[in-house]
């Protein structure tokens, strides 16, 4: 099961490179905070909000709006960094939100999206990202080769490497990578359901030498301070954020957990 979603994923963004939805010509600035800096000096939670109208798992999550007002509700609420969605296909994003985005603040970046091809990357750097998504998973089972070349094709075009694993042995393979911070994501790939748990069973017994970061089902300021207890540094907050009515107060109350 899990092998098709991620066939799917990847066949998704081979469509849009097909399509040509990474070809982009502009040249923007990344931020000029540093997220890791950020993530080690904050005394609240450091949350990484997530500008993403539709998801495979939830379908539609808000109607598709102006990303830009999203993104300062989100900054004035107090998030230190955003993540937005670049891929068309499932999550209904793309670079022109992506680059609207980059123009408007100056927080740190993610690019989301399931990088496949270095025209990806290439297209990160030009976007103004800080940061870019690689898929321990698409390594592991063979749907890409070389994840140490991957990563470091990210870093010489200037891009930090935010890893996302979703198991033990995920995990074990990323630390011996040089990314920059490793995502552990709660959403289980083989039936799509989300357990807090997963970062508690993945960090236990590990030596955490690298930034950890909790993504997924994370929706109060109780899962916030659980999952803080079992290792994570910061947090990244998609759904509960952007199905709420009032965006800025809901990531006040999140940044508020501790």
């Amino acid at each position: 099961m899990a092998e098709n979603i991620l066939r799917k994923l990847v066949n998704n963004s081979q469509m849009a490179i097909d399509d040509g939805v990474y070809d982009v010509s502009c040249n923007l600035e990344r931020s000029t905070k540093d997220f890791i800096q950020i993530i080690k000096t904050n005394s609240h939670a450091t949350l990484l909000t997530e500008v993403k109208f539709a998801s495979p798992s939830l379908g539609k999550i808000r109607t598709q709006s102006d990303p830009v007002n999203i993104a300062n509700q989100m900054v004035a609420g107090g998030s230190k960094a955003l993540s937005v969605l670049t891929q068309p296909h499932l999550f209904h994003g793309s670079p022109e939100y992506f680059m609207k985005v980059r123009s408007a603040v100056d927080v740190p970046l993610l690019m989301k999206d399931i990088m496949i091809d270095k025209i990806q990357i290439d297209t990160a750097k030009k976007i103004g990202a800080d940061y870019m998504l690689v898929i321990q998973s698409l390594f592991d089972q063979k749907f890409l080769s070389d994840i140490d070349e991957f990563i470091a094709y990210g870093h010489k075009q200037g891009l930090d490497i935010l890893l996302e694993v979703h198991t033990k042995e995920e995990f074990v393979n990323a630390l011996k990578t040089d990314a920059d911070i490793i995502g552990i994501n709660n959403r289980n790939l083989d039936t799509l359901e989300i357990d807090l748990k997963t970062t508690e069973t993945v960090l236990k017994e590990h030596d955490k030498s690298k930034i950890i970061l909790s993504e997924s089902g994370i929706e109060t300021p109780e899962d916030i301070q659980y999952l803080k207890k079992c290792g994570a540094d910061a947090f990244l907050i998609g759904s509960s954020i952007m199905k709420s009515d009032n965006i800025e107060e809901q990531v006040k109350k999140l940044v508020n957990a501790y």
